[in-house]
């Protein structure tokens, strides 16, 4: 295409023009930024001319490597290019890159060109670092870029079109673009210049462009839709380019403000004249541009209708007659054109071409080209571009020739298609605004210049009048009623309201706005149109009335008001007379009659919203014009009414036709009356409707009702009428102009009397008062007419509170009854009906209570009134209403107390917010009071409901009151003051003990039972408000004063909900630590409960037999209040360290100085101080020790202690101890004062804190116990002794014990055994003793069970002190077994007196006696359970009894060795008793009342050698066989059939019987936790026992073919697997939550340990999260043991959501683990042959079996998918020699079945394929049903032969094959068999 332009910039000679071009640019590296586009026919070159190649010599070599690299394809390289390249030019300035710029021109005029817009967008950034670097160098190259430059200004990607006019922005307005050119050409006047200059090289640049086509558009081989794309953009952006240059050069120049206009002109005239020829050149080369508007790419019509447009504004002498009618069907016709971004220019197109050249009109005909195609525009909305059409039709309808349509059709066409577009704008309310603008806009167009159209004035009217005729009132009237043509009948309707929007709220309030904007513009054009409007609406509606359907009427009347609030809304009414007089008031004139007759619900409303509109005294005269009424005068209309006549009319027509009835209408006509009500004659109107309804007494009219609905009426006008700008100005906007004395006698009437309770009545008094909701204050009545009507409520809630069943109910009420009262109990009237009025009243005006703030007295006593009713609803819950007779009375009283509930709910923050404070006081206090006396005195109720009700509601209302600080502390007072029953251990004023021993024991049972209510319901006041609120007390009297509160509680100890140790003492301690100034308060509880220990411990004498208390469980065993709160009270202090060393000294000395009354001992005071030693002694010895080592602070302490040691020393032994004597006391303080610990490291930091003399001391006293031989014949066995001396055993032992000789040990033992061997005797006898009673009674009768229990109970109950005895010895011996057990791990010089071969087989022997123990009591359990369930929960019970006895003997059990275990046994099965060992065990871990701790030692047992064995299997079975799987094949005998196999009943009815019942059991229920333990032994058992052995192959086929695997359902249950959702898959384990965490590591756990006892060991107690951990243990396990099992679970599941989350839970948590252990096993199993080897590939989960036999060998790739074992193995084969393709089919297939189907390790699937294959190359047929030789589940060989064929069977295979044929016949020969 010849040379390019651009080519000349680089020749040696200048052009003439550079220097112009360069004075255009700013000197400077700072000048800004060049022009951007790409240039024309250099695109085409693909090769650097010679001389071009020559030019890279010159430039740097990084730059040249760059624009090197820009002539790659490949998008990315130029834009990593082009990047660099940008940098490069950043870092050099001014003459630096004047090498670069000629080589760069080239490429950017290719680059522009680039299908990848980051490619262009990238080049134009390039570009602005460039002409920024160059400054005015750049001005050789100006004119060669400039077309491309432009260009670039209009690319259709916006980013790179923004790139580009970073470095070119035009900046001034040139008709409707606007362009900033701020950078390259600062100055605006060089910014026309630049583009005049240029101008004949960018016409001639975008001429070329045009030219071209998508085939020569380039060389290069592109796909043919980025050819298209490229020429769709080129083509666009230089249409559009092209006329934005028209409208820059060819616009009228500004000749203001230039001083350099004549130095300017020659140039831009140059340019004006060059744009003018390229302008008609390019016009009539593209022939009018015709082709680009048939274009099919939008963008380029659109870009050819705004070229157009330029060209018809600045060059219209190019448009010659042949160009007009070549373009008007084009142009005029273009609404064929429906993409919407092409409308706007559109529009300016053909609104410029229909003006500019309106001949046009007649090339063409106008109805096919022009409007058939429009209506088809309007119908579809505009094709999507409403807000841009519609504004233009107007404009449309200037320019279109009159003579050219025929206006009678054309406008009614055109409005009806318009609107019939309105379907497809109902999605956006702003089109919708427009389509209607629109409408509104050209219809009153079609009006005003109807004269266009016509000549004759009668047809201009004709005209007009037709257009209001078919358009706005058959269209857009009937549009807006939803009528068409007068009515629709119901069934047309419907279809109608479905079409568009007429159903649009929104869209209907728009067509009405439509509607009145068109009648005020005709009413301005000529009111006499306005007539035919509303003739036509009224003829329409009147004939409605007569055809009388009155659904028809009622719609019609509906949008009636409608459009006349629409009237008012738009306030159409200012200076507007026509909508009453022209409009409304001919259509209600006539329509009045009508109405009032028919009383239409629909009729009344358009009167009541036709008189608010217009006003009354305009209405009426309309309304009675008709009327013929004797006592009326006439009206003259479009007058006012007066007053007078307005009020005649009113009591004679409308109050009676409003007030007559009461039906449907009633409402209406109100209304009706409310609207008539006129400012002027308000009072008069009001009066008159009052007395005329309070004066009808004809039959069927109730007063009241009618009352009642006329006063919400009026209520609701109040607040219309105060709601204006004058506020309370107008008259009957505020509550007292509605007063009246009828009104306020009759409310007061009705209250006073004990027969008026109707509902009419009860309404009436609520309308009177208000208050029915929380805004509604407005009352008809005087405040004091308002006092009188509650006083009456409050006489009638008191009656029914005085006759309440409950005795604090009725108590109160006397307390409440107040002077002004007339209250008379002995009314005859009835309480409960009048009960029911007021509270029905109260409900419905509740909150006009607030008005009665100012009698302060009575609004108290009613609020106080409705919190003790309220309560005693609450209370009937509590009430044992087992007898019909007091359900019947409770019946009616309820039902009035559901009333007070209700007002109760009412009752929150923002109600009494609004009650004054002294009312609010008084209420709390009444409140107070009153709950006071319900805990009291309610013997009856349920305690600790009744108790956590009063709290709760004491909370609730103290929350609503809002007090002070003061007082609220002075009601908690009221709450806390003495009284008869409360409190009973602590007077409050003195705070001494009360002395309750000359008390009657009745009373004092009743007292302490009141007490004990009274203490649950102040702990739960605690537990709400806080502990601060009861023990602080007032501020003056500080915490000393509440004191005696907190020991009263300490002392009750229990009470109903609650106790000491877990509800208060927690929060006491939790507020000590808070309060730092609490120190004052612990020492004056501790004073008192000291001093009333001393006192009241003469009641612990026959208690002390045991005092070793263990302060986690048996401190419940102290039985004095005083010594239990004491004890408990010091151990929490020490404990939490609120009292330290410090405190220890200080109450050590109290104590001690009150342990001697001169020289005689304090027998009171020995008896407790063992109980407050044990616990201050540490802190005590560690006070001490830390003390230093003056001998002032050693010898209190170290002092007494030796004198203590040595008073004991000085007694007798303990074994010759006689009843009566007081040394016990001497010996237990002594024994207190060395605590024991099992513990090793708290053991020998007690031990460093003793003396030697101390040591030496001790062990005198515990070597004296020995017997001597000569005084055996007065050796004790009293309960005390043998209790006291297990714990100087303990003492020595842990103290001592390295001093011990032989004889010392041997008296420990021996005592030990002694001690564990009685409570075995007396339990095994409990156990023989059940047995046979169980044996005599089985086969009796039902009906003597209980006796049976009863019996039973009296066996089970063991008082025998040897159980107290053996639990001190069991725990002496436990501590002593720590003590070597740490000795022996930490290898510490510790008990070395002790000999290893002393202790072992001592241990073993008191072991065994442990286990009997545990076994007895199981075995009791279990032979109990053997007659029913409650027999074995009363043997249950009794445990828990003796709770830590069992728990000792628990630890004991699980430390037991294998061989005491095997031993104890064997010893239970000789017993022979009916049940056996296995049987006591699961007895006691599915115990109906478990001890945690028995429960995990039976777990433990049982899943342990030697029991394991024994645990799962019953005992009928031939014990499980070891023998291995490879021993069976020469004979097949001694093999038992699975079918043999059965569990144990315990483990069975859990696995085999496990019914669907389960899943719907609570996630922590008894049966889940025996269900998943079951499964855990038996999984934990199959694992144990060894691979390929009998044994365990034939468990694991019984639980493949018999186990529910709804435990599966079960365990997945627990495991919260939606947790697992989302992107919780991807996140690490610290990431995922914790629920889930725990989950899966216990699975993985479970899959590495193969068993699952860690997390049974944590199972208790039992929560949610530890069964999920179960869970998953449990699954791992299956896992690992039933792979197969599992997986075909898996398969049969349907729901593919669980199933995929199951799927994921397990591929990343379980197959890792899985996978790993089954490589492992793999790589180390001995397959014992040369000719089998397997190598593992842990990377790929991949096993490769080799198998070679002779010359021949086959490689099986085993390959583990990631979600094993839930996804079957994969087996291939990849290599085989020698080997038929059907033996190694067969042989693929059967490594398949052994892989898939094996329930174990992988490594034994692949010995049995193995032995499978060596067996056929042993000639061993294959039986010819599985075609395997092992069979694949039993692993037995074919011997079942045919007698007949002789063929060899497996017999499961032949079974299975005689049970699905019905046949006994041979498979082959079917001969029988």
């Amino acid at each position: 295409m010849g040379k390019p332009k651009g080519d000349a910039a680089r020749s040696k000679a200048r052009p003439s023009s550079s220097s112009l071009a360069a004075s255009l640019l700013p000197s400077g590296s700072a000048a800004a930024v060049g022009f951007g586009g790409y240039v024309g026919s250099s695109r085409f070159q693909t090769s650097l001319s010679n001389e071009d190649s020559a030019s890279f010599l010159d430039l740097d070599s990084e730059v040249a490597q760059h624009l090197q690299r820009l002539s790659r394809k490949d998008p990315t390289t130029k834009i990593k290019a082009l990047a660099s390249l940008s940098e490069l030019v950043k870092q050099k300035q001014g003459k630096e890159l004047l090498p670069i710029i000629p080589q760069w021109t080239f490429e950017y005029k290719k680059l522009i060109l680039d299908y990848s817009r980051d490619v262009r967008r990238a080049t134009h950034d390039v570009m602005t670092n460039v002409v920024t670097g160059a400054g005015r160098d750049i001005a050789p190259h100006l004119k060669s870029i400039m077309g491309p430059w432009w260009f670039s200004q209009f690319d259709l990607a916006s980013e790179v079109s923004q790139a580009a006019k970073s470095s070119f922005q035009v900046g001034s307005s040139f008709g409707n673009s606007v362009f900033l050119v701020e950078a390259a050409f600062p100055a605006q006047e060089k910014r026309l210049h630049a583009l005049n200059l240029c101008s004949a090289e960018i016409f001639a640049y975008l001429e070329e462009n045009l030219k071209l086509t998508p085939q020569n558009l380039s060389d290069k081989s592109l796909a043919s839709d980025e050819l298209e794309e490229m020429y769709q953009q080129m083509i666009s952006s230089s249409l559009v380019g092209l006329a934005t240059l028209l409208d820059i050069l060819l616009r009228e120049p500004d000749n203001t403000g230039s001083a350099n206009i004549n130095s300017e002109s020659k140039l831009a005239s140059k340019a004006r004249a060059v744009a003018t020829s390229s302008a008609e050149k390019m016009f009539s080369s593209h022939k009018c541009f015709l082709n680009f508007l048939k274009s099919e790419s939008p963008s380029i019509r659109s870009a050819t209708y705004s070229l157009l447009s330029s060209f018809i504004k600045n060059v219209p002498e190019v448009f010659g007659e042949g160009d007009v009618r070549s373009l008007a069907p084009a142009l005029l016709g273009v609404f064929r054109e429906n993409n919407p971004t092409c409308h706007s220019s559109m529009w300016e197109a053909v609104l410029l071409f229909s003006k500019k050249f309106p001949q046009s009109w007649v090339y063409l005909n106008v109805h096919k080209s022009v409007l058939n195609h429009l209506w088809q525009f309007l119908r579809n909305g505009c094709y999507g571009s409403p807000q841009v059409s519609y504004p233009a039709l107007i404009l449309f309808l200037e320019v279109m020739p009159a003579q050219s349509v025929e206006s009678d059709k054309f406008f009614v066409n055109f409005f009806k298609n318009l609107l019939a577009g309105r379907s497809m704008c109902e999605s956006s309310s702003t089109d919708q605004l427009s389509l209607l603008r629109a409408t509104t806009e050209c219809f009153l167009w079609g009006l005003r210049n109807a004269s266009r159209y016509c000549d004759v004035p009668n047809s201009i009217h004709d005209l007009q009048v037709d257009l209001i005729d078919k358009v706005l009132v058959k269209i857009l009237w009937a549009d807006f009623t939803e009528l068409s043509k007068g009515s629709i009948p119901p069934n047309q309707r419907k279809s109608a309201e479905n079409l568009g929007m007429g159903n649009s709220v929104s869209y209907l309030q728009e067509l009405g706005r439509c509607i009145l904007e068109i009648l005020s513009g005709i009413n301005l054009l000529e009111q006499n149109l306005l007539s035919f409007f509303c003739k036509a609406v009224q003829e329409s509606f009147l004939n409605m009335l007569q055809q009388g359907d009155l659904e028809i009427v009622a719609g019609s009347m509906r949008k009636m008001i409608d459009f006349l609030l629409l009237l008012e809304r738009y306030s159409v009414l200012e200076g507007e007379s026509w909508p009453l007089h022209q409009f409304m008031g001919p259509l209600l004139s006539k329509a009045f009659p009508w109405i009032r007759s028919s009383e239409l619900l629909d009729g009344v409303k358009l009167l009541s919203v036709s008189v608010s509109v217009f006003g009354p005294r305009k209405v009426v005269p309309v309304l009675i014009d008709d009327i013929e009424t004797s006592t009326l005068l006439s009206v003259e209309k479009e007058k006012n009414m007066s007053p007078e006549k307005l009020i005649k009319v009113f009591q004679e027509i409308f109050i009676p036709w409003c007030m007559d009835g009461y039906d449907s209408s009633t409402a209406a006509r109100q209304d009706l009356l409310f609207s008539l009500l006129d400012d002027e004659c308000f009072t008069q109107q009001w009066s008159d409707v009052i007395s005329y309804v309070f004066n009808q007494q004809h039959q069927g009219f109730n007063n009241l009702a009618a009352m009642k609905m006329l006063l919400e009426k009026a209520r609701d006008e109040i607040t219309k009428r105060s709601s204006g700008q004058e506020l309370n100005q107008r008259i009957g906007s505020r509550p007292e102009h509605w007063h009246h004395t009828l009104i306020e006698s009759t409310a007061i009437s009705l209250v006073h009397s004990s027969s008026a309770t109707t509902t009419s009545a009860v309404q009436f008094l609520c309308s009177v008062l208000g208050g029915s909701t929380q805004d509604s204050s407005i009352s008809f009545v005087s405040r004091s007419s308002l006092v009188l009507i509650y006083r009456g409520i409050l006489e009638k809630l008191l009656s029914f509170i005085k006759q309440s069943p409950l005795c604090s109910v009725n108590d109160t009420c006397s307390s409440l009854i107040v002077e002004a009262i007339a209250f008379d109990s002995s009314s005859s009237v009835d309480v409960i009906v009048v009960a029911k009025f007021a509270a029905e009243v109260i409900d419905g005006s509740f909150f006009s209570l607030k008005s009665l703030s100012q009698d302060a007295t009575l609004l108290t006593t009613v609020l106080s009134s409705i919190f003790i009713i309220d309560l005693e609803n609450r209370m009937t819950s509590l009430v044992d209403n087992t007898l019909s007779e007091s359900k019947e009375k409770r019946k009616d009283r309820n039902f009035v107390c559901d009333y007070v509930h209700a007002v109760c709910s009412k009752m929150d923050n923002q109600f009494w917010k609004s009650i004054n404070y002294d009312v609010r006081k008084s209420s709390a206090s009444t409140l107070a009071q009153f709950l006071r006396s319900v805990v009291l005195l309610e013997d009856d109720l349920q305690p600790f409901e009744l108790t956590l009700l009063c709290a709760s509601r004491m909370t609730e209302v103290l929350e609503y009151l809002s007090l002070d600080q003061s007082d609220e502390e002075n009601i908690c007072g009221l709450l806390l003051l003495e009284s008869d029953a409360w409190p009973i251990w602590v007077s409050p004023s003195s705070s001494a003990s009360i002395d309750t021993h000359g008390m009657p024991v009745q009373l004092c049972e009743l007292r302490k039972s009141k007490s004990q209510r009274y203490v649950s319901f102040i702990d739960s006041l605690i537990m709400k408000l806080g502990i601060h609120r009861f023990i602080v007390g007032h501020k003056d009297h500080g915490f000393a004063s509440q004191a005696w509160l907190s020991v009263e509680i300490l002392c009750t100890w229990e009470w109903p909900g609650g106790k000491v140790q877990t509800s208060f003492l927690p929060n006491l301690v939790s507020f000590c630590k808070d309060e730092p100034s609490s120190g004052g308060l612990l020492n004056s509880i501790f004073d008192i409960l000291l001093n009333g220990a001393l006192v009241h411990v003469k009641d612990e004498e026959e208690g002390l037999g045991n005092m070793w208390v263990d302060f986690n469980n048996n401190i419940v065993d102290v039985v004095e209040p005083f010594l239990r709160a004491l004890v408990s009270f010091l151990h929490i202090l020490f404990k939490e360290d609120l009292w330290g060393e410090e405190e220890a000294m200080a109450a050590f000395k109290m104590i001690t100085d009150k342990l001697f009354i001169g020289e005689e001992t304090s027998k009171n005071c020995l008896r407790i101080i063992p109980y407050i030693m044990s616990i201050i002694i540490s802190p005590l010895r560690t006070k001490v020790k830390s003390g230093g080592s003056g001998k002032d602070t050693l010898l209190p302490l170290e002092v007494l202690l030796r004198n203590w040691l040595e008073r004991s020393l000085s007694f007798p032994p303990l074994v010759l101890w006689q009843s009566g004597e007081d040394i016990q006391d001497w010996f237990q303080l002594v024994i207190s004062c060395y605590p024991v610990s099992d513990k090793a490291e708290e053991a020998k930091e007690l031990q460093r804190h003793l003396s030697t003399e101390e040591r030496t001391l001790l062990l005198d006293l515990f070597r004296k116990q020995k017997q001597d031989p000569g005084a055996s014949t007065v050796v004790t066995q009293l309960p005390a002794v043998q209790i006291l001396l297990a714990r100087l055993i303990m003492i020595a032992v842990s103290y001592c014990g390295n001093d011990f000789n032989e004889d010392d040990w041997d008296f420990v033992f021996s005592n030990l055994k002694r001690l564990i061997q009685s409570a075995v005797v007396v339990m095994e006898e409990t156990s023989e003793n059940v047995n046979d009673f169980i044996s005599g009674v089985s086969s009796m009768e039902k009906e003597k069970e209980n006796d049976t229990l009863e019996g039973l109970g009296h066996i089970v109950f063991i008082s025998d002190p040897s159980i107290n005895s053996a639990q001190n010895a069991l725990s002496a011996f436990s501590l002593l077994n720590a003590l070597v057990n740490h000795k022996s791990v930490e290898g510490e010089d510790n008990l070395k007196s002790l000999a290893d071969e002393t202790w072992d087989p001592v241990k073993d022997r008191i072991l065994e006696g442990v286990l009997r123990l545990f076994f007895c009591t199981g075995l009791t359990e279990a032979i109990a359970a053997s007659y029913s369930p409650e027999a074995a929960s009363i043997v249950a019970s009794f445990r828990v009894d003796h709770l830590q006895f069992w728990e000792l003997v628990a630890h004991l059990v699980v430390d037991s060795s294998p061989r005491a275990r095997d031993r104890a046994v064997r010893a239970v099965e000789f017993w022979g008793l009916s049940r056996g060992s296995i049987s006591s065990l699961y007895a006691i871990m599915f115990s109906s009342n478990p001890i945690p701790s028995l429960q995990l030692a039976a777990y433990t047992v049982l899943s342990t050698e030697p029991i394991s064995r024994l645990a799962i299997v019953a005992d009928l079975n031939a014990p499980l066989n070891d023998e291995s799987l490879n021993d069976q094949d020469s004979s097949n005998a001694g093999l038992p059939s699975e079918d043999k196999l059965l569990l144990r009943d315990e483990v069975s009815c859990m696995v085999e019987k496990l019914d669907h019942e389960l899943l719907d059991t609570d996630l922590t229920a008894p049966e889940r936790v025996q269900t998943f333990l079951a499964w855990s032994l038996l999984l934990s058992n199959v694992n144990s026992l060894p691979s390929l052995t009998q044994g365990r192959e034939r468990l694991v086929q019984y639980i493949e073919k018999t186990a529910n695997p709804l435990i599966l359902d079960s365990l997945f249950q627990h495991i919260p697997l939606e947790l697992y959702m989302g992107q919780s898959l991807k996140k690490k384990d610290g990431d995922i939550p914790s629920e889930l965490s725990v989950v899966a590591s216990a699975a993985t756990r479970a899959i590495i340990t193969g068993s699952s006892l860690s997390t049974v060991e944590s199972l208790w107690p039992i929560e949610t999260g530890k069964m999920a951990s179960l869970a998953g243990a449990i699954y791992g396990l299956m896992l690992r043991v039933l792979p197969a099992y599992v997986r075909e679970w898996f398969s049969e599941m349907r729901d593919r959501s669980a199933s995929s989350l199951i799927e994921a839970f397990t591929r990343t948590w379980c197959s890792p683990s899985l996978i790993k252990n089954e490589l492992s096993q793999i790589k180390k199993a001995d397959f014992n042959d040369e000719s089998f080897s397997v190598s593992i590939s842990k990377a790929a989960n991949e096993v490769v079996a080799t198998y070679t036999k002779d010359e021949t060998g086959m490689d099986l790739v085993i390959r583990l998918p990631v979600s094993y074992p839930l996804k079957p193995v994969d087996v291939n084969c990849a290599k085989s020699i020698g080997i038929s393709e059907a033996k190694q089919r067969k042989w693929l297939m059967s490594m398949q079945m052994f892989v898939r189907h094996q329930n174990g390790a992988l490594a034994e699937a692949i010995r049995i394929w193995k032995r499978n294959s060596d067996k056929e190359f042993e000639g061993v047929e294959d039986c010819p049903i599985c075609y395997s030789v092992i069979h694949i589940g039993n692993h037995s060989l074919p011997r079942r032969a045919c007698v007949t064929c002789k063929y060899k069977f497996h017999k499961a295979c032949l079974d299975k094959w005689f049970y699905t044929s019905n046949k006994k016949l041979c498979p082959l020969c079917q001969s029988p068999c």
